[in-house]
């Protein structure tokens, strides 16, 4: 399933830092739902971020982005750890973490990785890896106050359009919602 995420915008324009934020170590807290048909399932997921993206990985990701192919991924492996993505007992290396002030005191969180979370879809739990979803991505949409929502690619091909947002093909067709996003102390 293809879709375009309004979170390209922390890539194609978006700061490394804001005014008034605390600097990373940060980390974030939330409960996943999917629901593919008559079955549902959730799960707890951690986002703890050590460091926020420079200028220039920024760029970087962009424009590997817009190369298209494996690009990406390929520049996200490159990566220095930005933190991780931990659902159940796994935790996934963040290769890329961006923020950008949204207004109001909110954020715009956007977390990608360079290697797959989880594949959700037929089969589960034994879902199999498919050529190309080798990447995730995670955005949280933060509010001025303490709370948030967000989605989760668990697993994905990860592009840009040509407004510069971000594009996800996902490898399941089931969305990931994230709720109750909390920030919470870093571990």
């Amino acid at each position: 399933m293809a879709r375009a995420a309004v979170v390209g915008l922390a890539i194609a324009c978006g700061t490394t830092t804001l005014a008034g934020q605390a600097p990373a170590p940060e980390a974030f807290t939330a409960t996943a739902s999917v629901k593919q048909g008559q079955a549902s399932a959730s799960f707890p997921v951690r986002v703890s971020v050590t460091r926020w993206a420079s200028d220039s990985e920024r760029d970087a990701i962009r424009a590997a982005a817009k190369k298209g192919g494996d690009a990406i991924h390929h520049a996200l492996g490159g990566m220095t750890d930005a933190g991780f993505v931990e659902v159940g007992t796994q935790r996934t290396p963040i290769k890329f973490a961006g923020q950008r002030d949204t207004g109001g005191g909110g954020r715009l969180v956007t977390v990608a990785t360079a290697a797959p979370i989880l594949f959700l879809g037929a089969g589960l739990p034994d879902a199999k890896p498919r050529a190309g979803f080798d990447s995730a991505l995670v955005i949280l949409v933060l509010s001025g106050g303490s709370g948030g929502t967000g989605e989760l690619a668990p697993a994905a091909k990860i592009g840009i359009n040509e407004a510069g947002a971000l594009v996800t093909t996902d490898y399941a067709s089931a969305v990931v919602l994230l709720n109750n996003v909390s920030r919470v102390p870093p571990k």
